[in-house]
């Protein structure tokens, strides 16, 4: 699987004109690894061998590229993942006191009633949706 997200990132880079550095390559090695949402630090936690301004720079690019989705959680801190389409479609669990967010998939019965409320929105609205994410806001158990 990794190889064909290298594959997949390498080109949406090349369609934004970027190159697929070694560095950038670490961060979607490290997000892969990581299974979840993390911030700059916890990605120096994790091994990045690049300073934060060079993480931060990357993860820009990647984001602009369409490889990475940066999610702000209730603490206003950045945390990053890969975009959905290199991964697989969740939603996320966000803790309002520590602010950590954790992916959660949801049962195919529970997606089938978003995707039903989804589309009788986008009738009775005349909005066109492209996707969706579910946040659940609430207490982790670390905190609670």
């Amino acid at each position: 699987m990794t190889t064909d997200i290298h594959g997949t990132v390498d080109q949406q880079l090349r369609r934004s004109r970027q190159r697929y550095t070694q560095g950038r390559r670490q961060l979607v090695d490290l997000l892969v690894g990581a299974g979840r949402p993390v911030t700059i630090p916890e990605l120096l936690d994790l091994g990045a061998r690049q300073s934060q301004s060079s993480i931060y720079r990357n993860l820009a690019i990647l984001e602009q590229a369409g490889a990475v989705r940066r999610l702000t959680s209730t603490d206003d801190t950045g945390r990053f993942e890969l975009a959905e389409e290199l991964s697989e479609h969740h939603h996320h669990l966000v803790c309002s006191e520590c602010g950590g967010i954790e992916d959660i998939t949801l049962p195919d019965e529970v997606e089938e009633a978003l995707h039903e409320a989804v589309t009788t929105a986008q009738r009775d609205r005349d909005f066109a949706v492209d996707a969706h994410h579910l946040e659940l806001v609430g207490t982790c158990g670390d905190c609670g």
